[in-house]
């Protein structure tokens, strides 16, 4: 045994030029993903922000305390900052793609590029419900990545992630597509992930997925941990929705989505056979709101929706995708079983319709209310969305935040936008305004004089 040591040391202390692969083959060069990563990589940005949160004392809070020892009514900030990635979609006006929670409430964001250079960036958009967000950086020798139809992917493609883990600066991982269609996160109203084995980690949120030819199939953003490591599922959002979303916040600072007033669920097994669906495929009607496109077409509550303008319904997320990436305004072709007949109707996607604050009740300007989504009225939430909120107003320094949901006004109760419009016209002046509201899952009230 001892005359074998020295043997062993000589192999494994062996220069290691002896143990490296390589550049050839039999004449043919090995596989390497490098020519299209010097492609890619320039193309992929470290983002960086830093966030101002003010920090209050319960105390502060009451007026009477404040009143009582003189307190200035501002209070204390603290700093926080965070990190990500984000991808260049357009070299000539300097817009970078990333996720929403990369950027939101950020009070400053810079963009760090390969070649070192630090840029300011300012928010061209945001859409909270596909966790897209589009901002913009001085415009000088950049490099966009061009988009691919998501739609062509299949699983088992290879794919690649750029991002910026951890902080640690670009970094490049591979894998292949692991799963397509995925669905089920909280607080997203429209998903259609792609899964992946390539190693996501905190910090590449809003980063690179691309397939071997260099083109963005997917922006990543999130993974599935038990530990809070890669485990090796992955999920980013298709480049076919991020299109669609990029281009909206790009012409209008926000996604316009419209609405057909159409509730649905998804089909049970249970379901599909009382409403004879053979093959359970299909987007269970559940609800039809009055005064909608969808009642003006004569749709009715147990009729099943099979496909929404040539695209298959397999289920209610299917339908809520679909109808989310219709432009307002367009004409759309539905088919539905109705008592095992196939029927089609033609639908206009008409807007959203919007109640702002301050046009009704003065306490409440900064704060624009719009109808709850499908998804949240077909789990059986009532009420009326709070979207968004300016930082500096009245309402948001009372602790509203854009996702609330106002259930009642002054005790009354609140299910729809038009009963919210209702409460606030009948609410007294002179007197302080109680909202009810639901926020993950809690219920909470706010006092706003």
């Amino acid at each position: 045994m001892n005359r074998m040591l020295p043997l062993l040391l000589l192999f494994f202390l062996a220069p290691g030029a002896h143990a490296a692969l390589p550049a050839e083959v039999d004449g043919q060069p090995l596989p390497s993903l490098a020519p299209v990563l010097e492609e890619v990589t320039p193309s992929v940005v470290n983002i960086y922000t830093r966030t101002r949160v003010r920090v209050r004392s319960p105390l502060m809070d009451d007026p009477f305390f404040r009143r009582f020892f003189n307190l200035p009514d501002a209070p204390r900030e603290r700093v926080s900052q965070s990190l990500g990635s984000g991808v260049v979609v357009d070299s000539e006006e300097g817009f970078v793609l990333t996720n929403n929670h990369v950027i939101q409430g950020a009070d400053d964001i810079a963009v760090t590029l390969q070649d070192g250079r630090s840029l300011q960036a300012e928010v061209v958009g945001t859409d909270p419900d596909t966790d897209l967000a589009v901002i913009r950086v001085p415009a000088e020798n950049l490099r966009a990545l061009p988009l691919a139809d998501s739609s062509d992917l299949k699983v088992g493609d290879f794919v690649v992630a750029v991002g910026n883990p951890f902080g640690l600066g670009q970094t490049v991982t591979s894998g292949i597509v692991s799963a397509l269609g995925r669905a089920g996160f909280r607080g997203l109203e429209f998903q259609n992930f792609i899964q992946t084995d390539a190693s996501i980690n905190p910090g590449n949120s809003g980063g690179a997925l691309v397939n071997l030819r260099g083109e963005l199939v997917g922006i990543n953003s999130a993974i599935f941990t038990p530990s809070g490591g890669n485990v090796g599922i992955g999920f980013a959002i298709p480049s076919s929705m991020a299109a669609y979303v990029m281009d909206q916040l790009i012409r209008f600072g926000e996604v316009r989505r419209g609405t057909l007033g159409i509730i649905v669920q998804s089909l049970t097994p249970e379901l599909a056979g009382a409403f004879d669906v053979q093959g359970g495929r299909g987007a269970l009607v559940s609800e039809i709101l009055p005064g909608s496109a969808a009642e003006s077409a004569g749709l009715r509550p147990g009729d099943v929706l099979t496909a929404l303008d040539g695209t298959p319904i397999r289920n209610a997320q299917d339908f809520l995708n679909a109808e989310g990436q219709a432009p307002v305004g367009e004409t759309l072709e539905i088919d539905y079983l109705r008592d095992g007949k196939r029927d089609q109707a033609r639908l206009v996607i008409e807007e959203a319709q919007r109640v702002v604050g301050g046009d009704i009740d003065r306490r409440l300007a900064g704060a624009v209310f719009t109808e709850l989504p499908a998804s949240a009225r077909a789990g059986g939430v009532a009420g009326a969305l709070l979207e968004s909120v300016d930082r500096e107003s009245r309402p948001a320094y009372e602790g509203l935040r854009p996702g609330d949901v106002i259930t009642g006004v002054n005790r009354t109760r609140v299910d729809n936008l038009a009963e919210l419009r209702e409460a606030l016209d009948r609410a007294p002046s002179r007197a302080p305004l109680l909202l009810q509201l639901r926020r993950d899952g809690a219920a909470y009230l706010a006092r706003i004089d």
